[in-house]
């Protein structure tokens, strides 16, 4: 199923209304603690009963938990407990690492992100409803195929749509994506983000110009590494009996195009917002709204 949804709606609405924001600031009656995962100690923001069924919202590269900062009380008010955390290496996790692994490893991988998040779904008093944003979409598919019963759905947020070289297919960058080493990569992002190239509210471009103050280089530099060499996991993605959702802004990085194909391969609905790749924090009422109808159908 395709959803574009029409921008009258009052999800549409409340988003249009959205003022610029301190995202310093948690949403009120929010926590803010620490969860201790295999590779350290990730900063984590949640709201809402823990005893709760969980909603485990896992930001991308350079991202935070903050960029669902908006989304936390919406999930809250509708009877589920929402978590998000900063994974290893990224802002307020930026201590977790793979020199704390045991065996020490001297690389981010995939199975270290992948730890990390399952030990956080096993820590939650039953299945969760699981959302990857980005580069966290490829983790928690991995994830999924590791241990399925730990998962209430899958929702993929403007995620990677292919595997092996996950550049390859994103517009304007594609080309150029398989000749630059992973530090290049990351540099090229990250200038990009401190450019303000995709024309963010002042608010938001102070917190995630200071968050790099804190990201580690080499997490990020590893991770544009990682998203080179995707592994391929579509075919147990498809084969898990959960509600899954591939959510997309309509000026995403990559091509609406591979996103739908990526749906179509996975048995996932498909929605698409009038906004670009940050979904969670320009139209999180309407993200909110179809993640509690993909939830209802877990009942």
């Amino acid at each position: 199923m395709t959803a574009v949804h029409d921008p009258t709606d009052d999800a549409a609405a409340l988003d249009a209304a959205l003022p610029d924001l301190d995202w310093t600031v948690p949403p009120a009656g929010a926590s803010v603690g620490r969860f201790a995962a295999p590779s350290g100690s990730l900063a984590t923001l949640s709201l809402g009963d823990p005893a709760a069924a969980w909603v485990v919202l896992v930001p991308g590269v350079t991202g935070s938990k903050e960029d669902f900062a908006l989304m936390l009380p919406l999930l809250a008010e509708a009877g589920y407990y929402a978590i998000s955390f900063d994974m290893a290496g990224q802002y307020e996790s930026a201590d977790a690492g793979p020199e704390n692994l045991r065996p020490p490893a001297r690389h981010y991988d995939h199975p270290l992100f992948v730890n990390d998040l399952l030990a956080l779904l096993r820590s939650a008093p039953g299945p969760s409803h699981v959302l990857g944003y980005s580069f966290a979409g490829t983790v928690a598919q991995l994830a999924l195929n590791r241990q399925p019963e730990l998962f209430a759905s899958l929702t993929l947020l403007s995620a990677p749509p292919e595997p092996g070289q996950g550049f390859r297919g994103m517009t304007g960058f594609g080309w150029f994506s398989g000749l630059a080493p992973g530090a290049v990569g990351a540099a090229f992002m990250i200038g990009g983000v401190k450019l303000n190239y995709t024309r963010v509210p002042p608010g938001r471009l102070r917190f995630v110009r200071d968050r790099f103050a804190l990201t580690r280089r080499s997490s990020v530099n590893d991770i544009i590494t990682l998203m080179k060499n995707a592994p391929d996991v579509r075919s147990g993605v498809r084969a898990a009996r959960i509600p899954k959702l591939v959510a997309v802004g309509s000026h995403d990085l990559w091509p609406l195009g591979l996103h739908k194909r990526l749906a179509d391969q996975i048995e996932a609905d498909f929605a698409i917002y009038q906004t670009g790749h940050s979904p969670c924090e320009t139209t999180p009422h309407q993200l909110a709204r179809d993640l509690l109808a993909l939830y209802a159908r877990d009942r």
